[in-house]
């Protein structure tokens, strides 16, 4: 064997060490990277009462809205609701609004939920689906000030 080829083996062997040095760094960068976080402070899990939830709404700015009932089988008509979170309506025993009365509505028809820019009515895959102002709601929707909202035979308007 030659000497030049000794130092080419050579060569290559440190090439190849170096190579394999790099790469366990890298991979102990990238480890010591995605366990950064892991063991650092727990996340707090808060509940809310109604009035202090009523309270951090004010503060941020989301005011709950007012339906007044146009129509119903199940609830006085002119008599209103406040949407002050989150509200189900439907004929399940938990509802926010309960139709129970109403056969054309689901037991989970549609949530009202007010937010920042305003109250929003989302239809929850209802049977009959959910109507504003005569169409149909697919999805998310914002509703203005004077909106119909029709869930089976009862229509809610959106007082300001």
């Amino acid at each position: 064997m030659s000497i030049e080829a000794l130092a080419t083996d050579e060569t290559f062997l440190i090439l190849k060490i170096a190579f394999l040095v790099l790469l366990y760094l890298f991979i102990l960068l990238i480890a010591r990277t995605a366990t950064k976080d892991i063991g650092g402070a727990p996340q707090e899990s808060i509940v809310l009462g109604a009035a202090e939830a009523n309270r951090l709404r004010a503060q941020a700015g989301i005011h709950p809205g007012r339906l007044t009932i146009v129509t119903s089988p199940e609830l006085r008509a002119g008599s209103t609701v406040d949407v002050t979170g989150p509200t189900i309506v439907g004929r399940e025993a938990s509802a926010g609004i309960r139709l129970d009365g109403d056969d054309y509505v689901s037991a989970r028809h549609a949530r009202l939920e007010p937010r920042l820019d305003g109250i929003w009515l989302e239809d929850l895959g209802s049977t009959n689906g959910t109507l504003v102002n005569g169409a149909r709601v697919d999805g998310a929707r914002r509703l203005q000030v004077g909106d119909v909202v029709r869930i089976g035979s009862t229509e809610l308007r959106l007082e300001g």
